[in-house]
């Protein structure tokens, strides 16, 4: 059996503390802020992120450079017979469709999985590439098992603010401004390619529990009878975000509830105070 290396990016929310804890490798996500370049969890914290959005600084998001890419392949080539590469969703980011492009030049030696996932969702899809292949399956085995289960997950996401939607072009201007007076709370939805309009409520309660009846839904509708995970992300503070575990934990007793900050990726869209939970299905091989 050969040596399998697995990548992801950090819109999986591993850091690079963890990545090295977990045996994997982790490529930073790149971001432009006022034109010059930084790196996710090397040269730009989370922190310094919200601090720099919240000055409406001009941020965009760019993807890993194909040499970036290369060189770590080829680093770890010289001690692995293949690897297991786990980008972000192709709905999300073109990142995932550059690496599909440079692994055709590695004769069937790196794995670039399209299973449409980020943040905990895409976590998850990592964590199970690191079961599988302790287990003793082949890289094409996981790439088969991971892409068979691609869409056994949702992430459900509130915004604090329509103001990141609205500059995205996600929401009109008319729209963000009679949502912001009658205290709107649009519910995201990520399942598959992209994020999604999942409802509109009025105020955090209603939204909370929104979100939490969606998952209840996944739970005893497409996943019933499966085992899941139920997990949380946030980019509120630290506080809100352990008030919204509790609640979460509430709901769904008997859960081991992982929480991660939401990526900066997805932060650049939504921006800060917004709450998610997801509801994925144990995958099965």
């Amino acid at each position: 059996m050969g040596k399998i290396a697995i990548v992801t990016d950090s819109n999986s929310g591993i850091t690079q503390k963890e990545a090295k804890e977990l045996g994997i490798r982790v490529l930073p996500m790149p971001f432009y802020i006022n034109g010059k370049l930084f790196f996710e969890d090397i040269t730009l914290t989370q922190e310094e992120f919200y601090r720099r959005l919240e000055e409406d600084a001009d941020i965009s998001t760019s993807q890993p450079s194909p040499g970036d890419v290369i060189d770590l392949w080829d680093e770890l080539l010289e001690e692995y017979d293949e690897i297991i590469h786990i980008p972000m969703s192709s709905g999300l980011s073109s990142s995932c469709e550059t690496a599909q492009g440079l692994a055709k030049d590695y004769d069937g030696r790196v794995h670039v999985i399209d299973n449409q996932r980020i943040s905990i969702s895409q976590r998850q899809s990592v964590l199970d590439a690191i079961e599988m292949k302790e287990k003793g399956m082949s890289a094409q085995e996981i790439d088969d098992v991971l892409m068979k289960e691609k869409l056994e997950a949702s992430i459900y996401i509130t915004v604090d603010t329509l103001k990141y939607l609205k500059k995205g072009g996600r929401v009109t201007p008319a729209a963000a401004a009679i949502g912001t007076v009658l205290n709107l709370k649009p519910v995201l939805q990520i399942q598959g390619e992209k994020l999604d309009s999942y409802a509109k409520v009025r105020g955090w309660k209603a939204a909370k529990k929104t979100m939490l009846d969606a998952a209840q839904k996944d739970l005893e509708g497409r996943f019933k009878g499966k085992e899941v995970y139920i997990q949380a992300a946030y980019t509120c503070s630290d506080e809100e975000a352990l008030a919204w575990k509790a609640e979460i934990e509430e709901r769904f007793p008997g859960h081991d509830i992982h929480m991660d900050r939401l990526s900066l990726s997805v932060s650049c869209h939504i921006g800060a105070g917004s709450r998610a939970v997801a509801c994925i299905k144990k995958t099965e091989y």
